[in-house]
């Protein structure tokens, strides 16, 4: 090898070393980081981090919205699932609550995710109007509904709960055969003590099954029936055959020529009354939940009625309050309790 070449390597070598040390000598010369800033840095990285996992959450989110609600119009509107449930609320309540009316054409549906909301009003007839009943509120879960949300305007409200000592109390109108609870006597005491310048509904127990033609002859004219409660067989015991409480079913008395009510006149009120049973049997649970009723018992009651017709052991009535101080005096008429009282508004 010349001596060239040897100075060349040498040289080489030189620079190397050097270049080696300065590297060196930058690194230990250089400024580190405190530790309070290497965890100022470490937790910055974890926010922009922790952000970005929820932008991205929530973009996907954004995207899965508009497809889970139309899933949801899709599930209620297939079928008319969402009319069956509005039509089963509706006329649960005709057939469960007397004198209880409402106007279809005014409920509202509102749908959310997974989920509707039913909201509608209720009226009672006193005298020659209709009152405001209940504010009422359904909520459903899919198909599942919950008890009903309910703001009450009726003076006289009904009691909560299943109990077989509530529902007794809470009813009144009795089957021929059945006990009733109340002083009837301190019963009449009452509509006895009303000012005469005043309307009111009254709640009348047989002393005998009638046929629903019979009602209007039997009783006083200046006065309006309302609503008929019917014989299904259980009504003398009060329960169902596992030995639950059941509450009266019925129908109304009169014809209500409204477009948006089932008994509007196209059939019988007889007719309009089984062909209500037919469809909450279908969907005996929902009837169930949204009338706060434990049991129904639909298919026994919808069978006795077909099979024995519709004889009426009790009724609803309405009128100025003289002229209900007369059902004393009918032979027919068992007991009277008084509901609602309103001043002077007959017509």
């Amino acid at each position: 090898m010349s001596d060239e070449h040897k100075q060349n390597q040498n040289n080489d070598e030189s620079l190397y070393k050097a270049y080696m040390m300065k590297t060196k000598n930058d690194i230990h010369t250089s400024p580190s980081l405190s530790e309070e800033e290497q965890r100022e840095i470490i937790r910055v990285g974890a926010n922009t981090a922790r952000n970005a996992t929820v932008m991205i959450s929530l973009a996907i989110l954004l995207l899965m919205l508009p497809i889970m609600t139309l899933i949801t119009y899709l599930y209620y509107g297939i079928g008319g699932k969402a009319n069956t449930m509005i039509d089963v609320v509706g006329k649960a309540i005709y057939i469960t609550e007397p004198n209880v009316s409402l106007e279809e054409m005014e409920i509202e549906s509102e749908i959310g995710l997974f989920s509707m909301n039913v909201t509608f009003d209720t009226f009672k007839r006193i005298g020659s109007e209709d009152y405001l009943a209940e504010k009422v509120d359904v909520y459903f879960g899919l198909d599942k509904p919950k008890f009903p949300e309910k703001i009450s305007f009726l003076e006289q409200l009904p009691p909560m709960g299943y109990g077989i000592d509530v529902v007794k109390d809470g009813q009144k109108m009795y089957h021929p055969d059945a006990m009733i609870p109340f002083n009837t006597i301190e019963a009449e005491d009452v509509l006895n003590n009303l000012p005469d310048g005043t309307v009111a509904e009254a709640y009348l127990s047989f002393s005998e099954l009638m046929k629903p033609n019979e009602i209007e002859k039997a009783l006083p004219k200046e006065m309006e029936v309302r609503w008929l409660a019917v014989d299904t067989g259980l009504e003398a015991k009060q329960l169902d055959k596992e030995g639950v409480p059941i509450t009266p079913i019925g129908y109304p008395a009169q014809v209500d020529p409204t477009t948006w009510s089932p008994f509007d006149g196209d059939q019988t009120n007889e007719e309009v009354f089984l062909d209500i049973l037919k469809l909450l049997e279908r969907n005996e649970q929902t009837a169930e939940i949204v009338s706060k009723i434990k049991s129904l018992e639909i298919q026994d009651r919808r069978k006795y009625v077909e099979n024995n017709g519709i004889h009426v052991y009790g009724a609803v009535v309405t009128g100025p309050v003289p002229e209900l101080r007369k059902l004393e005096q009918v032979k027919v008429v068992r007991a009277i309790n008084v509901g609602e009282v309103k001043l002077w508004n007959w017509k």
